[in-house]
């Protein structure tokens, strides 16, 4: 397979990386510190057209291929995991949308979300049933043209700020996905703080208290909302969890090269010692293979190919752990340093152990690779 970037994709990933190096890491440790993204990042988000750049171009989107567009979602995991976060989560409702939503939904929701205008986010998780879509006890009652919607949702990560929210619940038993509007009466948001990783992602506790969502507002047929989550938006979050990982992986690598080359102990710079070489050759070997797996499942879903699904399960599930297993040699390279504020790579850590458990944590990673490697792909 000839892994070549095209000079477009190359425009892209160069282009971010100029991006995330002016407008995001000055701001860095501060969203971190102060858990909270500022608005002058999210304006730089909103202009630079990154929130929309993988949407259809009729609607104002980029459309970027899935390998610029992941190459562009590593550049800015890569310095800052939470703005990572809102390009995943932005773009795992407005691809819903895109993809299955009526021609009066794109009309109303596409042109804003592409422009960065208004802001998407993704309404799953709840306080009992975390991620687990046959759990979920948010309801959605029938009144005439209208839902009633009822229910509590956590952990929706830029839920303080967002403009509407791809929310999931049961009707009559069966699983439905609605388009809510932030305006909505009876609906209520709540600061989710002293998180250990992805600090910025500004998360909330959102609740439902006969909220009236009409049912122009619904995204699929009844009945098909598990799928919708499986099949798009949660396809599209392991994507971008997996190129920030990969991200992550690559600053570990920088911030430890960087170190090494300047500090000394017993008189001899760390980066003569042969142990301290061996762990950065291991980070080295882990980057490229993340990178390397990430390219295939892109390479995968621009072909239309149907091993696309898995395969980004793959990426994401090495690539993730990749990202832990590279951090905390990061700050065992760093030492002391490695736990102060002073250096990144404490962040880098905390921000890698929200990778290895949202868009499917390992252990479910495990359980579902486990099962398609039952399947032999490997011989395809």
């Amino acid at each position: 397979m000839d892994w070549q970037l095209t000079d477009r994709q190359l425009e892209v990933r160069q282009a971010a990386r100029q991006f995330a190096a002016e407008r995001i890491a000055p701001w860095a440790a501060r969203i971190d510190r102060h858990q909270t993204t500022p608005e002058e990042v999210l304006l730089a988000m909103r202009d630079s057209g990154y929130l929309g750049s993988a949407l259809p171009a009729q609607w104002g989107g980029g459309a970027t291929d899935p390998i610029g567009y992941g190459l562009a979602t590593e550049e800015i995991g890569r310095v800052c995991s939470s703005v990572r976060s809102l390009m995943t989560v932005h773009n795992m409702t407005a691809q819903a949308i895109a993809k299955l939503g009526s021609g009066a939904q794109r009309a109303q929701w596409l042109p804003d979300l592409c422009a960065g205008r208004k802001i998407a986010a993704f309404a799953l998780s709840e306080p009992g049933a975390g991620s687990a879509t046959s759990a979920i006890e948010t309801t959605a009652t029938i009144r005439g043209n209208e839902f009633l919607l009822r229910g509590t949702k956590k952990w929706i990560t830029y839920g303080q700020v967002a403009d509407v929210f791809l929310v999931f619940a049961h009707c009559d038993g069966q699983a439905i996905a609605l388009l809510v509007d932030r305006k909505s009466d009876g609906l209520g948001i709540e600061p989710l703080t002293e998180m250990e990783g992805t600090r910025g992602s500004m998360l909330a506790l959102v609740t439902f208290r006969d909220v009236a969502v009409p049912k122009d507002n619904q995204i699929g047929p009844t009945g098909s909302g598990l799928s919708l989550v499986s099949n798009i938006a949660l396809d599209h979050g392991r994507f971008s969890v997996a190129w920030g990982s990969t991200g992550i992986v690559h600053a570990c690598l920088d911030a430890c090269v960087d170190y090494v080359e300047r500090r000394e102990q017993g008189g001899q710079k760390l980066r003569e010692h042969q142990l301290v070489r061996r762990h950065v050759a291991d980070m080295l070997v882990s980057a490229t293979a993340s990178r390397a797996l990430c390219l295939r499942s892109a390479h995968l879903r621009q072909t239309g190919d149907p091993r696309a699904v898995m395969e980004t399960c793959v990426a994401k599930y090495h690539a993730s752990t990749a990202a832990v297993r590279a951090a905390t040699t990061a700050v065992h390279l760093h030492g002391a340093n490695g736990c102060s504020g002073d250096y990144p790579v404490g962040r880098y850590l905390r921000d890698s152990m929200v990778m290895s458990i949202i868009e499917g944590s390992d252990e479910i990673h495990q359980i579902t690779l486990g099962n398609y490697a039952l399947q032999r792909p490997y011989l395809d």
